[in-house]
């Protein structure tokens, strides 16, 4: 498989990421509701994201927050010193 393919599957608000065809031989859960999926090798074949669409809006509104205080923050530091 050359491309990574991600599917959601919106009955129970899951995304799943599929890196590799390799068979599934273990799972660990990385963060609440994030699992990596392990061939025999240890090596990542996939993702999957429960409650995702909590998990995609919280991941925006993080990037969005860090990357608009970077742009504010920085005149400010400036004024202090």
């Amino acid at each position: 498989m050359n491309k990574t393919q991600m599917s959601y599957f919106q009955e129970n608000d899951t995304i799943h990421l599929v890196i590799s065809e390799d068979e599934e031989i273990g799972s660990i859960e990385i963060s609440p509701n994030i699992t990596a999926e392990l061939n025999s090798n240890g090596e990542l074949i996939g993702i999957e994201i429960l409650n995702a669409s909590s998990f995609i809006r919280s991941s925006i509104l993080e990037s969005v927050q860090a990357k608009i205080l970077n742009l504010i923050m920085p005149p400010l530091r400036k004024q202090v010193h």
